[in-house]
């Protein structure tokens, strides 16, 4: 009956949680809508300077006077965070992941308190709880970059039987979305969308860059870029690069595949405190509580939390050999 009690209220704290933060952070993007179509929008006229230029952002994200996108504005991690969840390829607003980064802390910080009664392991969880969303985009961030660099020898070898063919650069760059997959067939698309909007080819081949932080996007684009000033064999420049990006694939899945050893090591390593404490709480609960309910065993438990990352940092980067 007691542990049903504990459910009933831990759904009710997260409930209570959840309103509070969506009455300051959630959009009516209805009330938006309806603002826009009755040419009654009701927003206050922007200040002079960066206040002028961020009230365009406020409108299209939805989100004006609400706690997330004041500390967007406040702190200024619009660019930051918008290019994080571009990179990632989530059309989200850089409010929303503060938002749900929000929700994720208290939630935590709910679960935490009602299990231990605890401020410092309530504050441990509710960090966990809102570097979940950060870390889950930053594993699709990675996924999706990974990706782009798998078929980016392929994309710059069909560039160069193009050009071969009689096509130009940039239209090149177009074909590249009709016979290629995600990602790199949109991020091309965009890249000769926007030239053919009229923005120079050096200036897309850099935003390209700048949105897929690859060391071998670099290269496509200062090679494009010294082609175009001193002349040259493009189609045998791109020949060539594939085949060196191709062979630091190769020489990277060799590194990999010597490290494995090196990163199972340190995986079992950092899981192996875990699960004593998951063993010790079954076997002995009472041994554990100490690190719970006692100041000073919430501290010990902090600074073990703490090196335990630490040392997994450290191994991780042993092992991280880049190519």
């Amino acid at each position: 009956m007691s542990f049903g009690f504990l459910l009933i209220g831990i759904w009710a704290a997260a409930m209570v949680a959840w309103f509070l933060v969506s009455k300051y952070i959630k959009s009516s993007d209805l009330d938006r809508i309806k603002a826009r179509l009755s040419g009654t929008n009701k927003t206050k006229k922007a200040k002079t300077g960066k206040a002028g230029e961020a009230s365009v952002m406020q409108q299209e994200n939805g989100s004006k006077n609400k706690l997330a996108q004041k500390i967007v504005d406040k702190y200024q991690l619009a660019p930051k965070i918008g290019n994080f969840l571009e990179q990632a390829g989530m059309r989200w607003a850089p409010a929303r992941l503060v938002h749900t980064c929000l929700i994720g802390f208290m939630a935590g910080c709910v679960l935490g308190w009602m299990f231990t009664s605890s401020i410092l392991v309530a504050v441990g969880v509710g960090l966990v709880g809102a570097g979940g969303p950060v870390l889950f985009i930053a594993r699709k961030r990675k996924a999706r970059l990974h990706r782009f660099e798998e078929l980016f020898p392929d994309a710059l070898e069909f560039v160069s039987r193009s050009m071969r063919a009689g096509h130009a650069f940039s239209v090149s760059l177009e074909m590249i979305h009709r016979e290629f997959q995600e990602p790199i067939a949109g991020e091309f698309r965009r890249t000769f969308e926007e030239h053919n909007l009229g923005l120079p080819i050096e200036i897309a081949l850099q935003k390209l860059a700048k949105r897929v932080p690859s060391l071998d996007v670099h290269f496509f684009v200062s090679a494009v870029l010294l082609q175009k000033r001193t002349g040259g064999n493009l189609a045998e420049i791109l020949d060539k690069l594939a085949y060196v990006i191709r062979e630091r694939f190769k020489l990277r899945g060799r590194i990999r595949a010597v490290s494995a050893h090196g990163r199972m090591t340190a995986t079992a390593l950092s899981a192996i405190p875990a699960a004593v404490a998951i063993l010790m709480f079954y076997t002995n609960p009472d041994y554990v509580k100490f690190f719970f309910k006692d100041d000073t065993g919430n501290i010990m438990l902090g600074a073990a939390v703490f090196l335990q990352f630490v040392g997994y940092m450290i191994m991780k980067k042993i092992v991280n050999i880049e190519v």
